[in-house]
């Protein structure tokens, strides 16, 4: 275990890789787990919520945990896979004590009695009776309450590009020259809690949040800006999904919207009471508003209600190399990259007329100068959007694709089916609560020495 006289600053823990004593990766440390003590006393450290392959967190104590250096978190050879639930007496570092607003206490030189500071970040060290305890707090002074919790409502953390700028002095303190943690935070700001998850794919952005207390969810959700939390609200539960939409400002709900793929945006309005839909639709600005209404016309597990307004699509005298270009856009999820749908003009859907597709891997096969009027395939019939869930899934399979072209009845493109979308309808309704909580499972056996805990019983004693 890392020597006593070290300290770990606890967002540079955030992401880092835990391994078993063979060296094989577990999963990836998400929050520090703590006991507030009474008296100014530093809390105790209890252990990490480490997120696991399955998106499962689970629990893994100190006293299990042998090395904390070179970047990486060693263990021991057991570790409870037994779903990790927060106690009433515990307390998530990185998600509640992060962007506090605390006050300094009297008697020391840092500052004036109760001066109101920003929490940027937390140190744990180690003592002499190898327990972790957190000794050290590292505070922003010269901002105001107001002021923090504007920073986090107006984007400050996404104005810095999520770079912390310090807009006051900072100065590390012991735990016991502040007061306030224990009680409870209004308005709390986001600042510091996202930018210790930046480099987070939405997919496990949405994690981190799920894994929120409400409050602090819409917290977060306020100063993510309006890219950032549709890339994540896409990967949510309905229900967190709709949570965060009614938190927000109905201008901002519906920029939120504008900002989230189409179908995603129908599907999210179609769980809002009509009226409630119908007002964002209205504060939406007409040309995105447009194809969601026209997603919403259609019944739910049909090819129209499932498809994409957006696929990729140019018109038959453009070239492999325009062609490849906008399949480089990086905004593109892969499934609606994996094939560009050619038409007369308009391109914009609904289109002209729909003359065929040409597959990502044709395009590299063909020189740059190639037209695609002369390799568009146009055998495959192109479905209709009253076309039902299980020949939408018999299509795709039938013809090894990954999207599939819908038409209307004068053959103008509409839109396109993925398989991403498809496989989000025939799973079941609640696979994003599963896959974001994970089923129970017995106690993962990292080397073959230790024996698994009974499953429902916790090897840390919790």
């Amino acid at each position: 275990m890392t020597g006593a006289s070290t300290r770990v600053f606890v967002s540079h823990l955030a992401g880092m890789a835990v391994f078993d004593p063979n060296g094989d990766q577990v999963g990836r440390i998400r929050d520090l787990v703590v006991s507030l003590r009474l008296g100014g006393k530093p809390p105790k450290v209890l252990g990490f919520a480490v997120e696991v392959v399955s998106k499962r967190r689970v629990f893994l104590p100190m006293n299990r945990v042998t090395s904390l250096e070179s970047g990486q978190v060693i263990t021991t050879g057991v570790i409870n896979m037994r779903r990790f639930e927060q106690r009433p007496t515990e307390t998530l570092v990185l998600a509640e004590l992060l962007d506090r607003r605390v006050a300094l206490r009297s008697g020391g030189p840092d500052g004036a009695e109760g001066e109101q500071v920003v929490v940027l970040d937390v140190a744990m060290v180690q003592t002499r009776s190898r327990e972790w305890e957190i000794d050290k707090v590292f505070v922003e002074k010269g901002r105001s309450a107001g002021a923090a919790q504007n920073a986090s409502a107006q984007g400050w953390w996404r104005a810095t590009g999520g770079r912390l700028r310090r807009k006051g002095e900072t100065l590390t303190v012991d735990w016991s020259a502040v007061t306030g943690f224990a009680l409870r935070e209004e308005d709390q700001g986001a600042a510091n809690l996202l930018a210790t998850f930046e480099q987070l794919r939405p997919a496990d952005l949405a994690n981190v949040l799920h894994h929120l207390s409400p409050k602090r969810r819409s917290e977060v959700a306020a100063a993510l800006d309006d890219e950032r939390l549709a890339d994540v609200m896409e990967e949510l539960p309905e229900d967190d999904q709709v949570a965060i939409l009614g938190g927000l400002h109905q201008e901002r709900a519906a920029d939120v919207l504008e900002a989230m793929d189409p179908d995603d945006a129908a599907d999210l309005l179609s769980e809002l009471p009509p009226d409630d839909a119908e007002r964002l639709l209205q504060l939406m600005e007409p040309d995105e508003a447009a194809p969601v209404r026209r997603l919403l016309s259609y019944e739910e597990h049909t090819a129209g209600g499932l498809m994409t307004t957006e696929p990729v699509v140019l018109e038959p005298d453009a070239t492999v190399a325009e062609a490849l270009a906008r399949v480089r856009n990086a905004d593109l999820k892969p499934a609606q990259a994996a094939q560009v749908y050619v038409c007369r003009p308009p391109t914009e859907t609904p289109t002209g007329t729909y003359l065929g597709l040409v597959h990502f891997q044709r395009l590299l096969r063909e020189p740059p100068y190639t037209l695609l009027g002369a390799i568009v395939d146009g055998d495959l019939d192109p479905l209709t959007p009253d076309t039902e869930l299980p020949r939408i899934t018999s299509y795709l399979a039938t013809y090894n694709m990954v999207a599939a072209p819908i038409v209307d009845a004068h053959d103008h493109l509409l839109g396109a089916v993925t398989v991403d979308d498809v496989l989000d309808h025939i799973l079941p309704e609640d696979w994003r609560e599963s896959a974001l909580h994970g089923g129970e499972v017995e106690a993962y056996a990292g080397d073959g020495a230790d024996t698994a805990s009974p499953r429902g019983v916790a090897a840390d004693g919790r």
